[in-house]
């Protein structure tokens, strides 16, 4: 392939280094597992692995909301993803926070979504629950899904899932303990306890959380408070932007209690769309 390499995305922590690369007039997003990136967490061995198990849940779920799989093949010890490129940035490029912090005029991803129009959030949060709902019609938990899992392209006001690697077919359950994959930003109950059933409520409270933090405000001690007590909180409602009622359907979402946040997805979305409607 004589191809042209355009970025490299060298600090990931699964331990993969990506790169984006135009080919004539085709864009491609690699992905590669094997080699030592900054910020890994993982050794070479386990990249190469999670990799490798993420192929057919890529192949799986093919949905035109998530980055498309093109190829895969070994390469030595390497081990090798292709994907048509997605256009967009990622909503936590945790790689460039640095730059924030040192220039205010700079506007991260997630600040530039913040700042969008209500409706156009909103048809993005659509996209994102129709992605989650084909997933969860398949039998999958959105394992490790956050804001860094997701592309916005503001050009063309266009959301694109960009990242399932960890996603898992039920049943599933806790392995990890407290270290379960995730944010704490976003992490349901269950995924700090120790051979927890993770299923739908699961996605469900991960959802909501989500769309706690953009459409709602969070301050940094908010966000340390959700690290130090190991628990998501809801942001208040005087600094949620939408109505009162789809609070509320979000709020349910995200119940401590697995057994009263909605039972699925698709539901969730039901009660959603008809807050939506709710003129105050």
């Amino acid at each position: 392939m004589a191809a042209n390499f355009k970025s490299v995305f060298d600090q990931n922590d699964s331990g993969n280094i990506s790169f984006g690369v135009m080919d004539k007039d085709e864009k491609y997003f690699i992905k590669i597992a094997g080699a030592k990136t900054a910020e890994s967490c993982s050794d070479t061995k386990n990249a190469v692995k999670a990799l490798r198990n993420a192929i057919p849940i890529y192949e799986d779920l093919n949905h035109a909301n998530l980055i498309h799989l093109m190829e895969h093949f070994e390469e030595e010890d390497l081990y090798v993803a292709v994907f048509h490129w997605a256009e967009g940035d990622c909503l936590f490029d945790y790689w460039n926070f640095e730059t924030y912090a040192k220039n205010s005029l700079i506007k991260s991803p997630f600040q530039r979504y913040k700042q969008l129009a209500l409706d156009l959030r909103i048809k993005s949060i659509h996209t994102i629950f129709e992605f989650l709902i084909h997933m969860e019609e398949k039998g999958y938990v959105a394992i490790d899904f956050y804001d860094g899992s997701i592309l916005y392209d503001f050009t063309d006001n266009r959301t694109t899932i960009c990242d399932i690697d960890f996603f898992r077919k039920k049943p599933t359950y806790n392995d990890m303990g407290d270290k379960f994959w995730g944010t704490k930003r976003l992490k349901a109950p269950e995924e700090y306890v120790l051979g927890a059933i993770i299923d739908e409520r699961t996605n469900v409270f991960t959802l909501g959380a989500l769309i706690l933090h953009f459409f709602g405000n969070y301050e940094k001690v908010d966000i340390e408070k959700m690290y130090e007590d190991n628990c998501f909180y809801p942001c208040e409602i005087n600094t949620w932007e939408l109505n009162s009622k789809m609070y509320e359907v979000v709020l349910k979402a995200v119940k401590k209690e697995r057994e009263e946040r909605y039972s699925s997805l698709k539901e969730f979305f039901y009660a959603w769309k008809e807050a939506e409607t709710t003129v105050e």
